[in-house]
């Protein structure tokens, strides 16, 4: 079932719409907390929380959890949409308390449109080369503020007391 491209197609329908949904709540985050909207609001992000738990059970059912050479948790991007959705879970159950913790659990709904890179393979190619990159930009970025450094001690020996 998992394997079905229908199964993909859907998922990612969830995902777009799950952020929307969350591009929607910024518009009101100063609205009092008993409104309709707020309600409604919340409701529907239960509802997508349900959801995507659902969709992970259905691969955990289907990959395996940990143990085995493809089951789920091998991949990285699995393991992200692990934490996403484990996250959301405890949110769901911890959201009657009233803690600070729990505005860094709502903040993580906002990794949910990462959930769209395990999904797409393209995109994942696209995010693993820059990740591989990452090293070399930084390496020139070393020589560049080194070569930046050189011409402020040079500008600041050869114009002192000037200005």
């Amino acid at each position: 079932m998992i394997k079905h491209p229908l199964w993909d197609q859907t998922v990612l329908i969830l995902i777009a719409l799950s952020s929307i949904k969350l591009g929607y709540d910024t518009y009101f985050m100063e609205v009092k907390e008993q409104t309709p909207i707020i309600v409604i609001s919340e409701q529907v992000d239960k509802i997508f929380n349900y959801l995507f738990i659902v969709e992970m059970s259905f691969k955990l059912v289907a990959m395996g959890f940990c143990m085995d050479e493809n089951s789920y948790l091998r991949d990285e991007w699995n393991q992200l949409d692990f934490f996403i959705v484990s996250s959301s879970i405890v949110d769901m159950m911890l959201s009657d308390m009233e803690l600070s913790a729990m505005k860094i659990l709502r903040m993580l709904r906002a990794l949910r449109p990462l959930r769209f890179l395990t999904h797409n393979i393209e995109l994942k190619l696209i995010v693993n080369a820059l990740i591989g990159s990452l090293g070399g930009i930084f390496n020139v970025l070393i020589v560049v503020a080194v070569v930046f450094l050189i011409y402020a001690i040079f500008g600041v020996s050869l114009y002192s007391g000037k200005f």
